[in-house]
C-alpha cells in the first residue's frame, strides 16, 4: 500500500490490521461498484398544476448577517445575489435482477451474516499555519484524531475495543421542538420497531429506499427516492436541468426556485427524502458525475447546495447532502475486483475545499446527509468516526440523520458507533455471486443483529435511541406528520398494477415547471465566442439554415429508451446513472428551431443532417447554407453503466461521435458556423475554436426536457446569455491539477487504490493561477450580447483588526456562530454600455495575505443583476468572517490571517476590473 501524502502513518498501520480481518466479508461489496440495477423503467407524460414558491433564495448579504431567511424574491429577472457559501448524487440504488423480490432487512426477519471488523478514522496531520487570530473554537477534540479498532460478529458479540457513542442530537439551530417531539415518539417504541426505522426494509418496495412503519402509532414509514434532477422512476414528473447547469446561472434565486419546484414534485409523489443535492466537487475534469454537482469551486458549490436545500425543504421534503465525503470519481468507487478507493486529503484542505458545501448545508438545516462508498484517509466513509462524529456531528453540530449510500454499510458495531444512523437499503450487497444465498437482501449487517446488539449491551441504548430520534426529528422538522401525501407511485414500474397489486395512481405533479426549466436552460447557456455579431440570429432573415449533428435531433428510440439514460443517442439533455430521471417529453433543438423559423417565414429552408459521419452530406448541405448550426456533445454518468467505452468517468475530454471532425467539416464549407455543445463538463476545443469560420460557440450543458426551446431562446436573442463557467476549460488535459485513477497494477481484492489529493488548495482555477497556466476559457468566464463597465469599488469592514473579530458563542449547526457574522461589505456599480438589455454576473475574489499560503485568488461572492441598456446598477456583496478565514489544524479552528487582503471584482476569475485592499 502506498503511503498517502500528508497523512500520518499510525492510522494506516491500524487500518492494515483491520483490512486483513475484513477481506472475506468485504468481498460481498465487490458488485456494488457497478450498482447492478434490478429494474427497468419507462417514461410518462402529462400536465397538472403545482404551486412553486418563488421566494427564499439566500443572498450573500443575508448570509453575511447570518440570516438564513426566505424573504428574498427569487425571480430570475430580479437582483438575485450569490450566497456566502453552501452546497451530492446517489449511486446506483436498485439491486441486480438476481436479487429481485428479496426479503426485508428489518428486525422481524433478517438473516444473520458475518459482520466485518472495522477500522478507525484516520487523523489528518497538522499543517504549518500563517500568523493569524482565532475566530472560532471547534467543539471537537483538538487532536482531530480517532484511533482504536472495533469489530462486530454475526451474533453481535462484544467488540474488541470500545468506541464512544457519537454526540446525540440536542435541538440546536431551531430544531428543539422537532427533537422534543421525536424523543417522545421514540420513547414509545419497542427495540424491534426502532430497528425497523434504522434499517431499510422491503427492498422491492415502492421507493428506492424504504424505512419500516409503526402502524400502532400511525407512522407509515419513510420513502427515500432519487434524484437531484427530479423524481426518478416515476411518471408525470419533470426532468430538471442538471446541478451543473443551475450552477452555471450563478443565480441564487434560480437555484432556490429549481429546488422548490423539485421539492413540490417529490412531495406530490409522497417522497419523504429527496436524495439530493449532490455537492462533491469537480476535482477531475473527466469525472462521471460532475454534472450532478456545481463545479470545481467550494464557494459556488455551497451557494448551489444551500439554495437547493432551502427550496426542497420549503415544500416539507427532507433534502439529502451527498456524498460525504471525497467521492469524486467512478473508477474503483466501491469494489468490483477490489476494494473501494481511499481518498487521502489533509485536514486544512478538507475544511477549506471539500467540506465547505457540506458545512454550509448543515448551516442551512439540511435534514439528512449521505455517507459515501469510498474510504477517506483509509477508513470507509460510513464507519469513519472522524468524518461522521468529530466533524459532522460535533464540529458542525449536525441535527439531522446520517444515512448510507446504497449497500455502503459493511459493519454493525463500527458503523453504528461511528455515526451512521440509517442503513439503506438494508441489505449487504447487490446480488453477491459468492453468497450461498444469492438473494443478499435477506441479509443485513444491521436488522436483527442491531436489535441483538442493543439487548446484550454491545450497542448502548442511548446511541440506538439517538439514531431513531435524529430520523424522526427531521420528519417532524419538515412537518411531515400532518397532511403529507402517501406514496402514490412505484419505482419498479409505471404500470398501474405490479404483481397483482395497484401501485401507481399516476399523479401528475409537473404543474407549470416547464416554464422554469426552459428559463434555467437558457440562463445556464454560456456564450464562449461571438465574432462578427454572429449571435443573436435574426431568423426572419435566414434563407437557408443547416442544422448538423445527431445531438440536434431526437433519440430515434425515444428519450427514455436507455436504462437510466445510459446511452448517447440524439440530443444530450441529461447524463446517466441514479442521478437522472425520466423525461416526460424532450424537445430537441432541430424541432424547436425548425418550428420557430417556419412560423416567421414558411419559405425558409431548414436542412438537418443528423449523421455525425456522413461528411459528403455535411459538405453539400453546409455549402448551400448561409448559417450553419453544429450540435455536438460529451456524456458521462455513474460507473454501473458503460457507454461507448466510458465506465462512468469519461476516457477523454474530446467531443463524442467525432465532434471535432464534424465541426471542421462544416466550417470548411460554411462561413458562419455556430457550434452548440451539450457537455457534462470541460472539453478540449483546440482543434477548431479559432477556425475563422467558427463565429460563435455556446456551452449549453445538459439542460433537461426543454433543451430545444432553451437554446432557441439564446440563439434568437429572446434571452441575452449571462451564464458563467463553473470550471476551467484547459488547452490540454495535462494542464489540470489532478486526473482520474483509471487503473492500478495490483488487482487483488485486498488492494485499496489510493487517491492522494496532492493539489491541496489548488484545484481548478486556483491551480491555473498558482502555476501561471493560461486556460482556453477560465473559471467564471462567459460573454454577453451586450457590454458592461465596472466602477466605484468601496469596502466597508465590520472591524479594523483581527483581534476585534466576534468570537461567537456555543456551536450551532454549521459551526461557531461567530463565523457567520458580517466581516466586510463591498459595493460597486456596473453600467450596461452595449446595445441590449441583459444580466451581468459580478464576481468577488479574495487575495489573502501571503503568510496565509492560500491560492492567489479565491471566490467569495457573486451577484447576478438585470441591467437595461444604458442604465447602471449598484451591487453589494457581503463577506462573513468565515470567508476571510483559513483553517488552523493545530487549534482545530478557523482563524483570520493578519496582513493585507486584496478584494478583486470582475466578470470572471481573470477578467478582474476593480481591486482594493484592506489590512487586518
Amino acid at each position: 500500500m502506498k503511503s498517502p501524502l500528508s497523512v500520518s502513518l499510525l492510522p494506516w498501520l491500524l487500518l492494515a490490521t483491520s483490512v486483513a480481518a475484513d477481506l472475506n466479508t468485504h468481498a460481498a461489496r465487490d458488485n456494488i461498484a457497478h450498482g447492478h440495477n434490478l429494474k427497468r423503467h419507462w417514461g410518462g407524460r402529462g400536465v397538472d398544476s403545482q404551486k412553486t414558491s418563488s421566494t427564499g433564495a439566500i443572498t450573500s448579504s443575508q448570509l453575511a448577517s447570518s440570516a438564513l431567511s426566505s424573504s428574498q424574491k427569487a425571480s430570475s429577472s430580479s437582483k438575485a445575489a450569490s450566497t456566502a457559501s453552501a452546497s451530492g448524487s446517489t449511486s446506483s440504488k436498485a439491486a441486480s435482477s438476481s436479487a429481485s423480490k428479496s426479503g426485508s432487512a428489518s428486525s422481524s426477519g433478517a438473516s444473520s451474516v458475518p459482520a466485518p471488523s472495522s477500522s478507525p478514522a484516520s487523523a489528518s496531520p497538522p499543517l504549518s499555519t500563517a500568523s493569524s487570530v482565532a475566530v472560532s473554537s471547534s467543539a471537537t477534540s483538538k487532536s482531530g484524531s480517532a484511533s482504536g479498532t472495533a469489530s462486530a460478529s454475526s451474533s453481535a458479540a462484544s467488540p474488541t475495543g470500545t468506541l464512544t457513542p457519537s454526540k446525540p442530537v440536542n435541538g440546536d439551530g431551531g430544531w428543539n421542538e422537532a427533537v422534543t417531539r421525536a424523543r417522545a415518539f421514540v420513547s414509545q417504541l419497542t427495540i424491534n420497531e426502532k430497528v425497523n426505522l434504522t434499517t431499510g426494509v422491503d427492498t422491492d418496495g415502492r421507493c428506492v429506499g424504504n424505512s419500516g412503519s409503526v402502524p400502532r402509532l400511525n407512522f407509515a414509514g419513510l420513502c427515500l427516492e432519487d434524484s437531484p434532477v427530479g423524481v426518478r422512476d416515476a411518471d408525470y414528473t419533470s426532468l430538471f436541468p442538471s446541478g451543473m447547469n443551475v450552477a452555471m446561472t450563478w443565480d441564487a434565486g434560480l437555484m432556490y426556485q429549481r429546488g422548490a419546484a423539485m421539492g413540490a414534485e417529490f412531495r406530490g409523489k409522497g417522497v419523504n427524502v429527496a436524495l439530493g443535492p449532490m455537492m462533491n466537487l469537480a476535482r477531475n475534469a473527466a469525472a462521471g458525475r460532475n454534472w450532478e454537482g456545481a463545479g470545481a469551486d467550494p464557494f459556488l458549490a455551497g451557494v448551489h447546495a444551500v439554495n437547493n436545500i432551502l427550496g426542497i425543504q420549503s415544500e416539507g421534503v427532507i433534502a439529502c447532502a451527498k456524498h460525504f465525503a471525497l467521492n469524486e470519481q467512478e473508477h474503483y468507487r466501491g469494489g468490483g475486483g477490489g476494494e473501494a478507493y481511499s481518498s487521502n486529503q489533509d485536514d486544512r484542505s478538507f475544511h477549506e475545499m471539500q467540506l465547505w458545501p457540506f458545512a454550509e448545508s448543515v448551516k442551512a438545516g439540511v435534514g439528512s446527509v449521505m455517507c459515501a462508498y469510498n474510504r477517506v484517509n483509509g477508513t470507509e466513509s460510513c464507519e469513519n468516526r472522524h468524518l461522521l462524529n468529530t466533524v459532522l456531528k460535533e464540529e458542525l453540530d449536525f441535527q439531522g440523520f446520517m444515512l448510507s449510500d446504497w449497500a455502503a454499510v459493511t459493519s454493525l458495531y463500527a458503523s453504528v458507533m461511528n455515526g451512521a444512523d440509517m442503513n439503506q437499503p438494508g441489505f449487504v450487497a447487490y446480488g453477491n455471486p459468492n453468497d450461498p444465498n444469492p438473494a443478499s437482501a435477506n441479509n443485513s449487517y444491521w436488522g436483527a443483529q442491531l436489535g441483538d446488539a442493543v439487548r446484550n449491551g454491545t450497542i448502548p441504548e442511548a446511541r440506538f435511541d439517538d439514531m431513531v430520534t435524529r430520523i424522526m426529528a427531521a420528519y417532524y422538522k419538515m412537518g411531515q406528520d400532518t397532511g403529507f401525501p402517501a406514496v402514490n407511485f412505484d419505482y419498479n414500474t409505471e404500470n398501474t398494477y405490479y404483481e397483482g397489486e395497484k401501485v401507481n395512481e399516476h399523479v401528475n405533479v409537473m404543474g407549470n415547471h416547464s416554464i422554469l426549466i426552459r428559463e434555467v436552460g437558457a440562463a445556464s447557456t454560456v456564450l464562449l465566442k461571438n465574432v462578427n455579431n454572429a449571435l443573436p440570429i435574426d431568423f426572419s432573415k435566414v434563407k437557408n439554415l443547416a442544422i448538423v449533428g445527431s445531438d440536434a435531433g431526437p433519440n430515434p428510440d425515444g428519450p427514455n429508451s436507455c436504462n437510466d439514460r445510459g446511452c448517447d443517442e440524439g440530443t444530450l439533455a441529461i447524463g446517466w446513472g441514479s442521478g437522472t430521471a425520466n423525461f416526460p417529453y424532450l424537445i430537441d433543438p432541430l424541432a424547436a428551431i425548425t418550428a420557430y423559423i417556419r412560423s416567421l417565414n414558411p419559405t425558409s429552408v431548414v436542412q438537418g443532417v443528423l449523421s455525425d459521419f456522413n461528411y459528403a452530406q455535411v459538405n453539400a448541405t453546409a455549402a448551400q447554407a448561409d448559417t450553419c448550426l453544429v450540435f455536438a456533445n460529451a456524456d458521462s454518468g455513474e460507473g454501473y453503466i458503460t457507454v461507448d467505452g466510458n465506465a462512468g468517468d469519461r476516457t477523454n475530454l474530446t467531443l463524442w461521435h467525432g465532434g471535432d471532425a464534424l465541426v471542421l467539416a462544416t466550417a470548411a464549407h460554411c462561413a458562419n458556423t455556430i457550434v452548440v455543445m451539450h457537455i457534462v463538463g470541460p472539453v478540449l476545443v483546440e482543434a477548431w475554436f479559432d477556425h475563422p469560420n467558427v463565429t460563435a460557440i455556446l456551452n449549453a450543458g445538459i439542460p433537461g426536457q426543454e433543451t430545444g426551446n432553451s437554446i432557441l431562446d439564446v440563439l434568437s436573442g429572446k434571452v441575452n446569455p449571462s451564464a458563467r463557467l463553473p470550471f476551467t476549460m484547459a488547452k490540454q488535459r495535462s494542464d489540470y491539477a489532478s486526473d482520474i485513477l483509471y487503473s492500478v497494477s495490483n488487482t487483488s481484492n485486498a488492494y485499496i487504490p489510493e487517491i492522494n489529493y496532492t493539489e491541496k488548495l489548488e484545484l481548478d482555477y486556483k491551480y491555473f493561477d498558482a502555476k501561471n497556466i493560461t486556460p482556453r476559457y477560465e473559471f467564471g468566464y462567459g460573454l454577453s450580447y451586450t457590454t458592461f463597465a465596472y466602477s466605484g469599488l468601496s469596502l466597508k469592514p465590520a472591524f479594523t483588526s483581527a483581534a476585534a473579530v466576534p468570537k461567537g458563542s456555543a456551536t450551532q449547526p454549521g459551526g461557531e456562530t461567530g463565523l457567520y457574522s458580517n466581516a466586510l461589505t463591498a459595493t460597486f456599480t456596473v453600467k450596461n454600455t452595449g446595445k441590449y438589455d441583459g444580466n451581468e454576473v459580478a464576481q468577488l475574489y479574495i487575495g489573502f495575505p501571503k503568510s496565509a499560503a492560500e491560492p492567489p485568488r479565491v471566490l467569495r461572492g457573486f451577484e447576478r443583476s438585470f441591467i437595461k441598456q444604458g442604465k447602471t446598477a449598484q451591487f453589494s456583496i457581503g463577506l462573513r468572517v468565515k470567508d476571510i478565514s483559513i483553517w488552523d489544524v493545530i487549534t482545530q479552528s478557523w482563524v483570520i490571517p493578519t496582513g493585507e487582503f486584496t478584494v478583486y471584482v470582475g466578470s470572471s476569475s481573470r477578467a478582474l476590473h476593480l481591486t482594493k485592499t484592506f489590512t487586518l
